[in-house]
């Protein structure tokens, strides 16, 4: 009989803040684009006598991410020291917060409404990065000193797909809150994933991997299924799941061990004695509560009954999209927005126009209003909705941009009469006209067709069909 396993699934994510100087010096923190080693001080590189200076910013930033997991903050944190040897540490060790964490127990919201524990939360310095070549490593100190939340996850998932909508609804909130910016490519969220296998119904958790430094929703959903299915193998073989630290190579979709699993005590933790304790109150963080923003289970719960449930999933991947949807206030308008977005921008991979500005309130709703009443046909509203990203036209109005696209529907009957009598009038639509008035309601789509050409494509095409319908009736 074949056994059946539960895998269990617990997640550590390091989210980078996205503070204009690093957590305890003043120079850049964001690096991406810059040389190696520049963006490094005395601090970062560990000089005898430099001393921590705490940035509040990442403090302020740390509540808000604190907000953002529903989690209790807590009034007072301290700092402490973990310490390790690499090349990319300096200093020997790391401020971290082992025993007194900013952000207590929490808990993400999934959208199928599943809710991940979160244990907690802390604060610490990021390292160094490693460039390894074939006889040597290069160390870059940019990323030294960058400011962390670390959040970590209770074992709550218990699927590859779990461990995915978490690591990206995570994401999505950390991004709204404005904590980070969110860029995975260049490691603003970085995932380490613990993963067990143990038979169904088993009290005991299995003996757990990390598979550290993944940097996408599709890895970690790849890691946990290659995970589990190397662990259930090795248990069918009658052999033992190793704790250690395992790497992923993305090339080959395969897991490593790296070395084996340290524990706390490995790290011979100890208060930090050069930062003081960091003490919040009541009022300053009601203050910093009432100035945070919408949360995308609040804009879900707006947009689903609106656009239904899987548009909405796509568009709360860019943020500055639903923020400009939820700013028109009008349901049939969200719908209709929503939907070019969805079928001009996002289906048609224009998504870096979503980078730029967007249209305003007051041109979206024009534009709304002018395809209502005829005045623009649905091409026509797709051509004039993606001149608003044009940097010549973007300041233009809605009318404007039409008009001088050429594309206003002629709405007037009279005018559209005299034209429609123009092309009944014409030899070469005669026998259409004679098959029409025969049953055969199918050439009307030709003549229609005709009046459009002999408009140059602005005729309203149902105010030219009901025309055509009285004249040949």
């Amino acid at each position: 009989m074949t056994k059946e396993y539960l895998p269990t699934i617990g997640i550590e994510c390091h989210v980078q803040l996205c503070t204009k100087t690093k957590l305890f010096s003043e120079v850049d923190n964001d690096a991406r684009l810059k040389e190696p080693n520049s963006c490094v001080s005395p601090v970062d590189y560990a000089l005898p006598g430099m001393l921590p200076r705490l940035n509040s910013e990442a403090i302020r930033l740390s509540v808000l991410a604190g907000f953002a997991l529903n989690a209790e903050i807590n009034l007072e944190s301290r700092f402490d020291r973990k310490h390790y040897f690499y090349p990319d540490l300096p200093k020997g060790y790391q401020i971290t917060q082992m025993y007194h964490p900013i952000i207590g127990a929490g808990y993400v919201e999934l959208p199928s409404g599943q809710k991940v524990r979160i244990e907690h939360a802390h604060l610490e310095e990021d390292a160094g990065k490693l460039s390894h070549e074939a006889s040597y490593s290069l160390v870059d100190l940019n990323r030294a000193g960058t400011p962390l939340v670390e959040i970590v996850s209770q074992p709550d998932m218990h699927s590859a797909a779990e461990a995915r909508e978490y690591t990206k609804e995570l994401w999505r909130v950390m991004t709204y809150a404005g904590v980070t910016f969110g860029d995975l490519y260049n490691g603003n969220m970085r995932f380490d994933v613990n993963i067990s296998v143990a038979e169904t119904g088993s009290d005991q958790l299995g003996t757990r991997t990390e598979v550290k430094n993944l940097n996408s929703f599709r890895n970690v959903e790849r890691v946990v299924e290659y995970e589990v299915k190397r662990q259930i193998e090795l248990l069918e073989k009658g052999e033992k799941v190793i704790q250690e630290t395992r790497g992923w190579n993305d090339a080959t979709g395969e897991t490593t061990g790296q070395r084996s699993k340290e524990e706390a005590a490995d790290y011979r933790y100890m208060p930090e004695p050069d930062i003081p304790p960091v003490r919040l109150t009541e009022a300053e963080i009601n203050e910093m509560r009432a100035e945070f923003p919408k949360m995308p289970k609040d804009y879900r719960a707006d947009l689903t009954t609106v656009i239904g449930a899987g548009q909405t999933e796509t568009l709360l991947d860019y943020q500055p999209l639903v923020q400009k949807l939820d700013e028109l206030g009008d349901t049939k308008a969200v719908k209709k927005i929503a939907n070019l977005f969805s079928s001009v921008l996002l289906a048609e991979e224009n998504t870096s126009l979503l980078n730029d500005e967007l249209p305003s309130k007051e041109q979206l709703l024009e534009l709304v209003r002018m395809n209502d009443n005829k005045e623009l046909s649905s091409t026509a509203t797709k051509e004039v909705f993606l001149k608003f990203f044009d940097p010549e036209m973007h300041y233009k109005d809605t009318l404007t941009i039409a008009k001088e696209l050429g594309v206003l529907q002629e709405n007037d009957l009279g005018a559209l009469e005299a034209i429609v009598d123009a092309v009944l009038a014409q030899p070469a639509t005669k026998q259409a006209q004679d098959d029409f008035r025969s049953g055969q309601e199918k050439v009307l789509g030709f003549l229609v067709g005709q009046v459009m050409k002999e408009s140059k494509g602005k005729a309203n095409p149902s105010a030219v069909q009901d025309i055509l319908r009285k004249k040949l009736q």
